[in-house]
Formats: structure tokens, C-alpha cells, sequence
């Protein structure tokens, strides 16, 4: 496998990164041993938040006293100058560091500069200065957003949604990044859970010479899958071609990530799994989508108020409620017998 160098940064790591939101998910004892696993297969970049609960405390648990055999990348969502320092603050104590290799902005929804009157790209300047983070990162799931922060020169990496059903506008800004020497960073590389082929998402990312995947991991069998490709590493090959056309040609278009930042909803609908039900029953077949309760869910889907709160919060700009409805009569059409899975 190759490394990976990300931009101007310097920092040099396998094409291979450990996106640390799932461990949340699990005990702090396997959270631990996975990530401890993963640094003795070989990754060394790790992808955390502040805002993935105790995702921070779990690798400041695992990694104290191997600091310099890793690079830790941490986000803050702060839009305040006193939310940045608190988070600064909060992310260095749980990971048990005295300094943050890449801390980004999270999820931004306009490119932060200076003399902009927020004061918080002023806030980075002043931490980087302080030795307290080494570089500064932004991430984005709003196109737009991220060419404006590229364009501006002002962040060293970009982390944004990245695959092989990313739309050529998307691929346009990994090149866009590689000439303006930026690192990129590959977030849902498996779409959010609709790519199932991990050696087709690899083979995929490993084209690109400028690009670093961070693969969410939660349980160890996923976590020998990746590390399997550090010495077979999958490489593009005409089979691997002709299943991602076809991959795209069922899945390019308007369809739910599942990254829940539309959520919460007013009328108590899960948007993050029923607005993208029908895709789901395909590609992940599941007894669990069909239970009562899961059918509770969808029914709420009926009670929807239309007041399109999750549009305006969507990253992806999509028409959630119309996806809803869709989703809701494709289930329906599944529970009577009228459509197989």
C-alpha cells in the first residue's frame, strides 16, 4: 500500500485511515483493542470529533505514550471564538495530548477567514502559534462550500463525502485540491453503508495519489478487512470497472447518505433510515427493516409537516420530504408482497 502525503502538511501515512466515529458505538475496552489493533497492522492516521461523544477520551485511552507513532486529526463545530477554545481545550484532555496534528472545522457552512468578523479562523492562527494544533484542516459536505475553501487558500486539508458514486463535480474537487497542494481526506467512502464492496471502494480510492481514506470502523471483523489490504492492496481492474458502472448506474442520483444532520425532526420521523429505506432493503436485506417497530417508523412518514427544516439542513441540498414519501410507498409496496427483496 501506498502513503499518502496530505498536501503541505507533511504528514505521511498509509492510504488506509481509521475513521474513529463508529467506536463510539462500542465499550471503551474494545475500542481500545481495535484501535490498538489497527496501529500494530500498520494505520496510523486516526479521524476523531469533538462532537463523536467519547470517540476522543477512547483514543486518548488507547494511544497515551505512543503519541509519536501516530497522527491525530480532530474537528470542532464551534462558531464562536470561546466554543473553539472549549473545544480545543476538551479534545487535547480526552485524547491526552499536548498538541493535535489536524484540527478542522466541522461540517462548516461558509468558508471561516480572516477579517471575516467571527474571529475564528483568527482562533486557529493563534492555537497553531501556540503549539497547541500543528495544522489546519476544514470539512464540508456542501459542494459549493468546499470549492470556496479551496479557493481561498487559507486550509491545508479538505475532508469531504467521497466514493466511487461521488458526481464528477466531486471528483472535480479532489483535482482541484491536488493542484492548490491541498491534503484531501475521503470521508463515507462506502456511501453512508450503500457500497458493500470494500475491495471496489479500496481499488477505487488507491487511483488517486492525493486522496486519504478514513473508513469508519466499529467491530474487528471490519477492521481485518481493511488492514488485509495493506500488503494486497486491490488494484482497478476491468472486472472492478464494470461492477462500479453498475453500481453507479442503479445509485447516482438523489439519494440519502444517512449522515443525520437533519435530525432531530419535528414530527419524530428517523430521516436518516427511512428517507433511504428502499435503497437499503437492496443493498443491506435485512429482517430488522421489516420489524413492527421499524414499521412504526415508517408509518411516521404519514405525519410529515412538510415544513422542510430537513431541506434546509440537508448538506446534499436534497428534497427529503419527496424522498420520504418515496420511501415510504416503496416500503408499503415491500411489506405487501407486491415488491420481492
Amino acid at each position: 500500500m501506498r502513503n499518502i502525503t496530505l498536501g503541505k502538511t507533511g504528514i505521511e501515512a498509509p492510504q488506509n485511515g481509521f475513521g474513529a466515529l463508529p467506536i463510539q458505538r462500542v465499550t471503551r475496552t474494545e475500542a481500545v483493542k481495535l484501535l490498538r489493533a489497527a496501529r500494530e497492522g500498520g494505520i496510523t492516521y486516526f479521524d476523531t470529533a469533538r462532537a463523536y461523544s467519547d470517540s476522543e477520551e477512547k483514543l486518548g485511552a488507547a494511544f497515551e505514550g505512543m503519541r509519536d507513532e501516530i497522527f491525530i486529526a480532530t474537528k470542532t463545530h464551534a462558531t464562536t471564538p470561546e466554543g473553539f477554545w472549549k473545544d480545543l481545550d476538551t479534545s487535547l484532555k480526552n485524547l491526552r495530548t499536548d498538541h493535535i496534528d489536524l484540527y478542522q472545522f466541522h461540517c462548516v457552512n461558509q468558508c471561516w477567514a480572516p477579517g471575516d468578523g467571527s474571529g475564528m479562523y483568527e482562533c486557529m492562527t493563534e492555537a497553531k502559534a501556540q503549539g497547541k494544533i500543528l495544522h489546519i484542516g476544514v470539512t464540508a459536505h456542501k459542494l459549493q462550500v468546499a470549492f470556496d475553501c479551496v479557493a481561498s487558500g487559507l486550509y491545508e486539508t479538505m475532508q469531504f463525502p467521497f466514493s466511487y458514486l461521488s458526481s464528477e463535480k466531486e471528483q472535480a474537487l479532489v483535482q482541484k485540491c491536488k493542484e492548490a497542494e491541498m491534503g484531501f481526506i475521503a470521508m463515507k467512502g462506502l456511501a453512508g453503508g450503500l457500497i458493500t464492496n470494500s475491495r471496489a471502494a479500496m481499488a477505487f480510492m488507491a487511483q488517486y495519489d492525493n486522496v486519504m481514506p478514513i473508513w469508519g470502523v466499529q467491530r474487528e471483523k471490519e477492521l481485518a478487512e481493511w488492514l488485509s489490504y495493506m500488503k494486497d492492496t486491490p488494484k482497478m481492474t476491468p472486472e472492478i470497472e464494470a461492477f462500479i458502472a453498475k453500481e453507479r448506474e442503479e445509485l447516482t442520483g438523489e439519494f440519502c447518505r444517512g449522515c443525520g444532520y437533519c435530525m432531530p425532526c419535528p414530527a419524530g420521523i428517523m430521516i436518516n433510515q427511512c428517507a433511504r429505506m428502499s435503497l437499503m432493503l437492496r443493498r443491506a436485506p435485512s429482517k430488522a427493516w421489516l420489524t413492527p417497530e421499524m414499521q412504526a417508523e415508517m408509518k411516521k412518514i404519514e405525519g410529515c409537516l412538510n415544513c422542510r427544516q430537513c431541506t434546509a439542513k440537508c448538506p446534499y441540498e436534497l428534497d427529503t420530504p419527496t424522498l420520504l414519501r418515496k420511501n415510504y410507498e416503496d416500503y408499503k409496496r415491500v411489506l405487501a408482497g407486491e415488491v420481492a427483496v
